[in-house]
């Protein structure tokens, strides 16, 4: 149960999510009103957009340093994640980064999506991440959010190996996708 606990996304006191409408009924509110219906193109409602079938597709997590190319983790497929389990990322103690993720929304408008990350050593929660990522309409081409940037822990008893749950949440509490991976604090890149 704690782990469950661990990617409960916040919640914030009073605040309700509105009623889920699909994008035909999202398309014909208001259909008179010229400004909104623009409005409302550019987000993608009244437009069929193609896609797995999935309502969002979380296609990869990356970590971006400035000076060095940015080590990608594609998320894409069981496939991809299962390699996901046997890899460690080696980052660097003390610099600075940040994630970035990559992802697509098809056929439908997703409210407020979270990505919640919990980090721990040797079983112990050292480090819990909930970042907002916004809500956005269906497209063929993907969206990229980067988070704020971070730094690496540091010293003697910050290196050792870390696992890591990540998941996309959104606010009707739908997991777009979960998946664990680890990381290394080293002194050095290799």
């Amino acid at each position: 149960m704690a782990d469950e606990d661990d990617l409960a996304p916040s919640t914030a006191p009073g605040y309700k999510v509105g009623e889920k409408k699909t994008l035909d009924e999202l398309a014909n509110l208001d259909a008179q009103d010229e400004s909104l219906r623009k409005w409302k193109e550019s987000l993608g409602i009244g437009k069929t957009k193609g896609g797995n079938g999935k309502p969002v597709e979380v296609l990869s997590l990356a970590l971006e340093v400035d000076g060095r190319t940015d080590v990608v983790m594609d998320v894409s497929t069981p496939q991809a994640i299962e390699k996901l389990k046997g890899d460690v990322l080696t980052i660097k103690e003390g610099i600075e980064y940040r994630l970035k993720i990559s992802f697509k929304v098809n056929n439908d408008v997703i409210s407020g999506l979270k990505y919640l990350q919990v980090v721990k050593k040797m079983g112990i929660r050292v480090d819990k991440m909930e970042e907002m990522v916004g809500s956005y309409g269906p497209q063929e081409a993907p969206y990229t959010k980067k988070f704020p940037v971070e730094e690496a822990p540091s010293g003697m008893l910050a290196r050792g190996t870390y696992q890591v749950k990540s998941k996309f949440i959104d606010d009707d509490k739908v997991t777009h996708l979960e998946w664990e991976w680890s990381f290394a604090i080293k002194k050095d890149w290799e």
